[in-house]
This record gives structure tokens, sequence and C-alpha cells, in this order.
């Protein structure tokens, strides 16, 4: 009887450490969008309806660049081809970034800006409140919270300014990749 429970004790000190290692809502997020790493998507405009900058215009994304701590998602809005979304992951939170470039490449004055998330989210969504840099750069941003959800079909790049009426969302087309798009500006190809 005590070697069964002796041998018993020990098969559960040796599982322990793979159960303390269950993956994070946010890694499997980050798992997830990894999973799509060189993969091209377009997707539409779904608020505001009617957009002057984005209405009517080919939207893809482009999942180009893709490291242990960093993913770079290119996005056109037709030709152009300025802005990235970069999120990084630190400690198991992910951090939301946007870098402008002009078409010579260097980088645009408001650049940079985003948030952290304040915990690890859910697998299919992460929020992102706009941090200390993005209120200096853009004072009136202080109040925004940018979001990205994704599924087996969609993924979807949300921003609020909360207090406001300022709403912005498009939603990608996971189901459908496209050929990949040429480097935004300021990459090398």
């Amino acid at each position: 009887m005590i070697l069964k429970t002796t041998i018993r004790f020990i098969a559960v000190l040796i599982c322990l450490p793979v159960l303390s290692q269950e993956t994070s809502p946010s890694e499997k997020f980050w798992n997830t969008l990894q999973s799509h790493c060189g993969k091209a998507y377009e997707g539409s405009l779904v608020l505001p309806e009617g957009d002057e900058a984005f209405s009517g215009k080919k939207l893809v994304m482009h999942v180009r660049a893709c490291d242990t701590d960093e993913i770079k998602i290119p996005f056109y809005v037709g030709d152009d081809k300025s802005r990235t979304w970069v999120l990084t992951m630190n400690e198991g939170i992910i951090t939301l970034k946007h870098d402008h470039r002009h078409e010579d490449g260097t980088e645009d004055d408001v650049n940079l800006y985003g948030g952290t998330a304040s915990n690890e989210g859910k697998p299919e969504i992460q929020f992102f409140p706009a941090d200390v840099h993005t209120q200096k750069i853009i004072p009136g941003a202080a109040t925004n919270v940018w979001w990205i959800t994704i599924d087996e079909s969609t993924f979807t790049y949300n921003l609020k300014r909360l207090g406001t009426d300022r709403i912005f969302k498009v939603a990608m087309d996971l189901t459908k990749p496209i050929a990949t798009p040429d480097a935004p500006w300021g990459w090398e190809e």
C-alpha cells in the first residue's frame, strides 16, 4: 500500500510542472495570429459607413513578419502602404503600436502610438487602452481603446474613442487568403 501511494505521489509531482504551464489567453491569441504568418487577406470597412479615407478602397492586411515576441501586420488602404500594426508580447501581455511611414520610408510625425493590454485578455480578443506616449503625441486620443478580435474566419481591428462618437472597425476575411502584396513603405523587399 505504501509503495502504491508513493508511486501515485511521484506521478502527481511529475505532472505538476505540465499543469502549471497551461497556455494563457494572450498566448492562445498570439498563436492563432501567428498561424496566419505570411498570409494576406482582404476585408472591408464596417464602421463608420462612408468614411472618406477608407470607403470604396481595397483593404488588405498582410501578416508579414512573425518572431517569438513581435508580429508586424502591414495594413494597406488602396495604394496607401503607410500603416503597419506592430504587436509585441512581453511576459504574457500584448502591446499594439501603429507604425506610420511616408512613401520614402521615413517615419510620420505621429508614429508608434497605441497601448498595452491591462491583462491577458481572452483567446479571441485583446484590448489596448491608449498609453502615455499616445496621449502626448495625440492629446485627443487619450481615451482611445483599440481591440483586435480573431477567430477561424474573421480578424477585426477596432477603435473607440471613449466619450466621443469616434468609432472605427475593419473586418478581414480569413477564409480566403489572397496574393501577398508588395512591401509596405519603409520595408526592404
